[in-house]
């Protein structure tokens, strides 16, 4: 259980938000012999509450729930389901507060970032609230004498979707409200170390009026589980943010039964500074790439590369701007809070002893802060070559990687060499390059002269190793969707 002055005392005025029990069949769930996982805030290792753990016979209750409501959502008017998304958007909005706050506590990220995210959530779900009501029936031009043709896009069934810790409300509503939108009923596993916000949702969307059954959210251990949703023939697709490492694992267990399969996975962001570049610009754009979520985000800048001619004056005012940076607790907002677990803390200190015995310079950072164990310095390091780990392998956390260049053809190769595909920065003023550089990057999303780029109409995602798949916009709609074509002899 939790303790609710913990959260009171933390600003939340609605506990009831507050949720210790998994959510399937339209009930509040215990797991079997009172099984729990201990939820802790990063920032001070203070325990938030213990958190219902299913057993693997939960789990497919909860398929069972999401099967037996699968006919009439469904069925149900697009219209329908239109208005009860809405409702679910209209109370995140108004709820918005708390569920930062929750979700500072438990993620340890800013205030001000955890703000930001219950927007990007909820634009997911005030988004496909509209697009529900548009997947028509498509006509096509008949091949045949006297037949016609037509495409009707149909949901797919029950999904499964499994979401991460460093985008705990945001992930879950983009994966979510576009599968119910299509139609689908969902079984969502939510990160072991952030299952609040996930709760927290389950409980507007009780409020919202979505029916028993068609958004279920099941706490627990991940193998224990998402292991049964994955051979289960009733789950016909199957939703994922994480790790390549387990995307590829999903992906083996899910071959037996043939799932349509939604993956964004790894990424290792190349940031490419040219010379005739805004200066001040790339520095304030990259330094964003580099530091939000604390460095915890597959969209941050993990190897930036600088034109040679402008390549000392980049690297000083970034690690000037990188000096200003605040680090504390997430809900004092500074720039950066706390790493999500110890781990993460151990790959910042094995990337930064890595590169320094390559022969990069340490320009700031490089250390634990007295703040707490897990609190690590904005760190930069300079003049990283290409064989140092930080260069391959993603850091996931506030360490920054910069390293010269001197042509086009140069950086093209260095920035692909790489199996992850998920974005590439680019900063340059000329079009001509700017052309012929997003035409090169072998990346799924290509952003120039800034840093964000993504909302609900954009379809997220990445090539080689970074995914499959798109998620938002109407792509992100048509995954839990299937064509069916129909053709008709009216004789």
């Amino acid at each position: 259980m939790s303790d609710s002055a913990i959260w009171t005392r933390n600003g939340i005025t609605d506990t009831r938000l507050v949720r210790n029990f998994a959510y399937l069949g339209g009930k509040w769930v215990a797991g079997e012999d009172g099984e729990t996982i201990a939820v802790r805030n990063p920032a001070d290792g203070v325990a938030l509450g213990d958190v219902a753990s299913l057993s693997a016979d939960q789990a497919r209750l909860a398929v069972d729930a999401a099967q037996d409501a699968f006919d009439d959502w469904a069925m149900t008017l697009p219209q329908d389901r239109s208005a009860i998304l809405r409702r679910w958007f209209d109370l995140m909005i108004e709820h918005r507060e708390d569920l930062a706050r929750i979700m500072v506590l438990e993620q340890g990220k800013p205030l001000s970032e955890a703000r930001g995210e219950i927007d990007y959530a909820a634009s997911f779900v005030e988004y496909y609230a509209e697009e529900s009501k548009r997947p028509n029936i498509e006509g096509v031009t008949s091949h045949l004498p006297d037949a016609e043709v037509e495409l009707w896009l149909e949901p797919v069934g029950v999904a499964a979707l499994i979401t991460p810790w460093n985008f705990p409300a945001a992930m879950l509503t983009r994966k979510a409200a576009a599968a119910m939108a299509a139609g689908c009923t969902v079984v969502a596993h939510p990160s072991g170390e952030t299952p609040y916000s996930a709760l927290a949702l389950a409980e507007l969307a009780e409020r919202a009026g979505i029916p028993a059954g068609v958004f279920n959210v099941v706490t627990g251990r991940a193998a224990t589980v998402v292991e049964p949703w994955t051979s289960d023939t009733r789950v016909r697709a199957l939703s994922f943010t994480g790790s390549t490492n387990i995307g590829q694992l999903l992906y083996r267990q899910c071959a037996g039964t043939v799932k349509k399969l939604v993956m964004e996975l790894g990424g290792h962001a190349p940031v490419i500074v040219f010379k005739n570049a805004d200066l001040e610009s790339s520095v304030e754009e990259s330094i964003k790439a580099k530091f939000a979520t604390s460095g915890q985000d597959c969209l941050g800048a993990n190897r930036i590369y600088v034109e040679r001619a402008i390549y000392d004056e980049f690297c000083r005012r970034f690690t000037e701007e990188t000096q200003k940076l605040t680090l504390g607790r997430g809900m004092d907002d500074p720039d950066l809070g706390p790493l999500m677990n110890e781990k993460a803390v151990q790959k910042q200190e094995e990337h930064v002893a890595d590169a320094l015995k390559h022969g990069a310079k340490l320009a700031c950072g490089g250390q634990r802060d007295g703040l707490g164990p897990l609190f690590y310095q904005p760190t930069v390091l300079t003049d990283v070559p290409d064989s140092a780990a930080i260069m391959c392998d993603e850091t996931f956390g506030p360490v920054a990687a910069i390293t010269p260049f001197d042509t086009e053809d140069e950086v093209v190769r260095r920035a692909n060499a790489t199996e992850f595909g998920l974005i590439a920065y680019l900063h340059s003023h000329d079009p001509r390059r700017i052309y012929r550089m997003t035409r090169a990057l072998q990346f799924g999303m290509v952003a120039v002269n800034r840093t964000k780029v993504t909302g609900a109409p954009i379809p997220f995602g990445g090539v080689k190793q970074s995914g499959l798949g798109r998620e938002g916009a109407r792509r992100g709609m048509e995954e839990f969707m299937e064509i069916k074509y129909v053709c008709r002899d009216w004789a």
